[in-house]
């Protein structure tokens, strides 16, 4: 009861400010309206954060989930889904993606992809420095989908998920890094303990070499750019239950 009464609450100040986001004052000067339809945006983003926040953390706590490493989480609280969110915001700053994923708020990045998505981050020495998400299928359908239709691979697979947000700190080394290794093994852990038949995932295509050695994946089309990124990007799909003797020796040991 407590959680439906937070709820009609946020939506019930959403509408009001809604409400009031394209009035003006017509006896106050410019400089006055300017500041008070900032202040209107800013306190709507805040609520839709919250919104945000609420309905992830309830949505991760209701996944199965092998609490096998340390160093891998799902997020369970606002603190780590913060952390999470200001990561993407410096990664995707620093490699040029905000463009395509942009902050909602400065410093945070989210969307609405979120509230129905197993949300995993890597942690060393108690510092956040990978995140990666897989978002279930739902109402909302999947991010890519504004570009290319999933419906055929619904239709043949079932319940699909799309992996996204991939993000780590200052991945300038060569090889492969324990964040990517960890949250690739986070995807799995999500997939095969949850009822999720196929997962999909957008990336460049010179990434793929290494992710065809996974097992149980295929290229479904090649798209000469992704929105904002100008760049060449296979849409792949991928069954985790389907990985290969590398992917167990690699990712799951």
């Amino acid at each position: 009861m407590i959680n439906l009464n937070k709820n009609h609450s946020i939506n019930t100040l959403q509408e009001i400010v809604r409400k009031n986001m394209n009035q003006r004052l017509d006896y106050m000067p410019d400089s006055f309206n300017k500041e008070q339809q900032y202040a209107l945006e800013l306190f709507q983003k805040r609520l839709y954060l919250e919104e945000i926040i609420e309905e992830t953390i309830s949505f991760n706590r209701n996944l199965s989930w092998d609490d096998i490493n340390k160093s891998l989480k799902l997020t369970t609280s606002a603190e780590e889904l913060i952390k999470v969110f200001e990561l993407r915001s410096d990664v995707y700053t620093e490699i040029g993606y905000q463009n395509e994923f942009p902050d909602v708020i400065e410093g945070l990045n989210f969307d609405i992809f979120d509230k129905s998505a197993g949300i995993v981050y890597y942690q060393n020495n108690k510092v956040v420095t990978g995140s990666c998400r897989l978002i279930f299928d739902s109402k909302n359908k999947l991010p890519s989908e504004d570009k290319y239709s999933f419906n055929n691979l619904r239709d043949e697979y079932g319940i699909l998920g799309e992996i996204s947000r991939n993000a780590v700190r200052n991945n300038t080394k060569k090889g492969l890094g324990l964040e990517f290794k960890y949250l690739m093994a986070g995807m799995y852990n999500v997939f095969i303990n949850n009822n999720i038949d196929l997962t999909l995932s957008v990336m460049k295509k010179e990434h793929y070499k290494l992710f065809s050695k996974f097992g149980g994946n295929d290229v479904v089309d090649e798209l000469c750019d992704y929105g904002e990124l100008k760049q060449t990007s296979l849409i792949i799909s991928w069954d985790p239950s389907k990985v290969s003797n590398f992917f167990k020796k690699v990712f799951l040991k």
